[in-house]
């Protein structure tokens, strides 16, 4: 509403109608009155002189114009659909899209953040100079804890957590493998998983207690009631289900099925649990009153008063805080790097913010090309008194009308794609509708990217002049640099980064796995010492040749794709005392190479029939060999913890761990060793028969001398691929949403082009009539947004070149950057960006030049 104040003339108004019919004109004259904005009053400049400066206009901002707001938005979409179309699918692709990362971000962001101790749990590490640097990782000595507990007051309680995998669990008929811990008693008033049933407080305090997770009693007991029932572990000894435990949430570190006592933990024959073992993750509570920065000159020098190799070394423990577990945890020279999970988090958020911001230029674009159908109305709205506060309140009203429509459609989209989402990232996330802050939020991202896209076009529009606009001498600039061009530049940078990163990723995937192995993957599978395998391991492994299942079997301390054994101070003649090199450990008892297909470069195999002392026999790798310096290896004695190895063979570098980091060197021991057992048969299938046969024989052999236990084994093959499991989604997440990207600024520029097309008929017409061919005219609307796109990639490469960079750095092994990848994401931009713009260019150029040049 408008109204006339401080007047006692008589001000005529005619009604503002689209046809210039003097029979549908009304005149009214009002005094005081109120009017609606569809009337206009004759010549209001003269009105104005006439009655001087007392008279003013003035809006009433109530319930009618909301409603008049909303109306004149909901008119605007209907009357230009495409553009409309355009406009919601674009916001809502990029709102879906930043709704996706964004709720990846905060199940990353909030692991373990629902203890209730927080803020006084803490992991404890090792800090170690070595090799002119300084190591740290998270796991300590056995003794640690009980210590922290006597010597620091301000310690509440310490927690020892120990993997129990492959535990058989028993009950009546039913047998079923389970992965669980063995922790201190104290685990549960530490870390706030909450119980179903069962006291937190005593529930591990017996030593046949266990606690299952709710998961993990349903498939034990069904719908019965699993609180108090016996479960056999191992064909041995009862546990009595002294607690429930809920489900684990998705944002935690432990995974685990049961619980049970520390006590329970079997010490092996010669494992050392003592100061000089390093391989027990240990957390601390500190009391509430607690300093931390007090503690922690006490717990640094902790290690050193219990162990003389500890002072030798300056061994330093420090504490961790939770709040860092999952996004940091990454150290370089003993300090804390910016590296770990957290750089992915920012990535990812940059990502998501681009992608809105993408999707909201498109919004922006689109408004300011259409700013002449629009700019009639401003300046309309201004000659009746519209101030530019309530213009600029209108604009950006439907500005956030369009994007709660577009986040109705993107919560939709966010909603059918979460399970693939899920699938593709790892997770079980899910939009929690039961939740005020969920509502709240979106509340907040409506008005967010409503003010975000609806800003800069609420302030362009509201500025126009009316007596320019209404004498029709209004010209859209076409400025050399205009915001428009700006935009469409910000937005294909962007698209072009995330193209040539996608490329590099894929390449340094790519890179790894082509990367020989050292040994020979296929048909070779392994399976666990469970059970009656380590008492019957002869038996099988004949009755496996005999059958012609197997070709090859030996049994190790780790499957081929794991190291679970590494430490230093080994000894060699003519070895640097001040030498101090970290060697992993692996164990087996005979014919590893013919098993695993290793490659010898010097000597032989194990073989204890032809070699019985082949039992302290030691296999060293290429990369040992140079640390070492032999000259002629065989036969040279390499002491370890206690026992001298006599060195038979050097195979090739193979990789046992990381295929992106440098082969360390490695020590094959022979089975006398005292510091490993065996857990694993790896067994190579005879490649004449059918895999699934093959499976299927050793199944029922491996029944048949290991009946309580099922027959669980798997491929080396499929466990080394799952190396890349981590660079993999990478990968795939920023194909994907560089997928999207380029998808929403092709969305924008299509928009672009069309109402470059419709404003340019009768310019196009013309030319056609004077001889332009329909190529030419083609070209000509296309070039304007190659220019473009050309200019974003020249922007795009030197970025991507760092990030790519600076990524690639944490990978010893990697892929270089390559010209030939910046050339192709420029052709494939180019590509998209006139494939883009080529429909509208050549529907424009193929149309009727007398139908558009009939209105002149």
């Amino acid at each position: 509403m408008y109204q006339i104040q401080n007047c006692q003339q008589p001000v005529y108004l005619y009604k503002n109608v689209t046809k210039p019919d003097s029979r549908l004109y009304r005149k009214r004259t009002l005094v005081g009155d109120k009017f609606r904005p569809n009337y206009l009053l004759i010549n209001p400049l003269d009105i104005r002189h006439a009655l001087g400066s007392t008279f003013s206009i003035s809006v009433f901002h109530s319930t009618n114009m909301i409603r008049n707001f909303f109306k004149v938005a909901f008119r605007n979409l209907l009357r230009n659909k495409g553009f409309s179309a355009i406009n919601i699918t674009g916001l809502a692709i990029g709102m879906a899209s930043a709704i996706l990362l964004l709720l990846w971000i905060k199940n990353e962001t909030s692991y373990d953040k629902f203890h209730k101790n927080k803020d006084r749990i803490y992991e404890v590490w090792n800090r170690v100079p070595y090799e002119g640097k300084v190591e740290c990782w998270n796991t300590v000595s056995a003794p640690t804890a009980r210590a922290l507990e006597k010597d620091l007051p301000e310690v509440e309680r310490a927690v020892r957590i120990t993997g129990d995998d492959n535990v058989l669990f028993s009950v009546g008929d039913k047998k079923l493998m389970k992965s669980g811990f063995m922790v201190d008693t104290g685990f549960l008033q530490m870390f706030s998983f909450p119980l179903l049933k069962g006291n937190p407080s005593t529930a591990l305090n017996n030593i046949h207690s266990i606690v299952l997770t709710e998961r993990a009693a349903k498939s034990l007991f069904g719908n019965h009631d699993a609180f108090g029932r016996v479960i056999k572990l191992e064909n041995e000894e009862g546990f009595t289900v002294t607690g429930i435990m809920k489900d684990l949430p998705n944002n935690t570190r432990f995974d685990f099925e049961f619980l049970i006592p520390m006590s329970n933990l079997k010490y092996k024959p010669g494992q050392d649990l003592g100061w000089n073992d390093n391989s027990t993750p240990t957390f601390v509570m500190l009391k509430p009153n607690a300093n931390f920065t007090s503690v922690a000159p006490k717990i640094k020098l902790l290690k050193q008063k219990y162990s003389d190799e500890a002072k030798t070394m300056k061994w330093q423990l420090f504490l961790y805080p939770l709040e860092r577990w999952r996004l940091y945890s990454s150290f370089t020279n003993g300090v804390e790097d910016s590296g770990g999970r957290n750089t992915s988090v920012k990535l990812m958020s940059i990502i998501a913010g681009f992608l809105l911001l993408i999707a909201c230029i498109n919004f922006m674009n689109l408004s300011t090309a259409r700013s002449e159908k629009r700019a009639k109305e401003v300046g309309i709205r201004k000659v009746v008194g519209a101030q530019k506060s309530s213009l600029v309140s209108q604009f950006i009203g439907e500005s956030i009308f369009i994007a709660f429509l577009a986040e109705v459609i993107a919560v939709l989209i966010v909603q059918l794609s979460l399970p693939g989402y899920n699938q593709l990232t790892g997770t079980e996330l899910f939009i929690d509708f039961s939740s005020a802050y969920t509502w709240l939020a979106f509340t907040g991202f409506v008005f967010f990217t409503g003010l975000l896209a609806g800003s800069y076009p609420a302030f362009f529009l509201s500025s126009f002049r009316p007596v320019k606009v209404l004498k029709g001498t209004f010209k859209k600039g076409n400025a050399l640099i205009a915001p428009r061009k700006i935009l469409v530049v910000i937005q294909f940078t962007f698209a072009i980064i995330l193209m040539i990163c996608t490329i590099i990723v894929k390449q340094q995937i790519d890179h790894a796995r082509k990367r020989q192995t050292g040994y020979e993957k296929r048909n070779l599978v392994y399976h666990f010492m469970t059970g009656d395998i380590p008492k019957n391991y002869a038996l099988i492994k004949n009755e496996l040749l005999a059958s012609g299942v197997a070709k090859s079997i030996t049994k190790t301390n780790s499957p081929l794709t794991e190291r679970w054994s590494d430490g230093w101070g080994q000894n060699w003649e003519g070895k640097d005392p001040n030498e101090n090199t970290s060697f992993d450990r692996y164990l087996c008892d005979d014919g590893l190479g013919l098993t695993a297909g290793l490659q010898f470069v010097q000597g032989r195999d194990f073989d204890l029939k032809k070699f019985p002392t082949d039992s302290t026999a030691l296999l060293i790798n290429e990369s040992a060999l140079k640390i070492m310096k032999f000259k002629n290896p065989i036969g040279k004695t390499v002491s370890d913890l206690g026992i001298d190895w006599h060195i038979v063979g050097v195979v090739k570098d193979f990789i046992l761990t990381d295929p992106y980091q440098s082969t360390k060197p490695i020590l094959i021991c022979g089975a006398k060793s005292s510091f490993m057992s065996f857990y694993t048969m790896l067994i190579k299938l005879n490649e004449r028969n059918a895999a699934s046969d093959n499976i299927k024989r050793a199944e029922a052999i491996f029944k048949k001398y290991n009946p309580a236990y099922p027959f669980e084994y798997k491929f080396t093959d499929e466990a080394y691929a799952k190396k890349f499991e981590s660079e993999q989604r990478q990968g795939v997440l920023a194909a994907l949403f560089a997928g999207l990207t380029i998808f929403i600024s092709c969305l924008g520029l299509f928009g672009l082009a069309t109402y470059m097309a419709e404003n340019r008929t009768k310019e196009i017409g013309v030319r056609k009539v004077l001889g332009a061919s329909v190529t030419g005219i083609a070209a000509l609307l296309s070039k304007d947004f190659v220019k473009l796109v050309i200019i974003s990639f020249v922007i795009a490469v030197p970025l991507s070149y760092w990030v790519m960079d600076k990524w690639l750095q944490a990978y010893e092994y990697r892929v270089g950057i390559h010209w030939w990848v910046f050339l192709a994401a420029c052709f494939s931009s180019v590509a998209v960006a006139v494939l883009t713009v080529s429909y509208q260019a050549m529907k424009a150029a193929l149309a009727n030049p007398v139908i558009s040049l009939r209105t002149e």
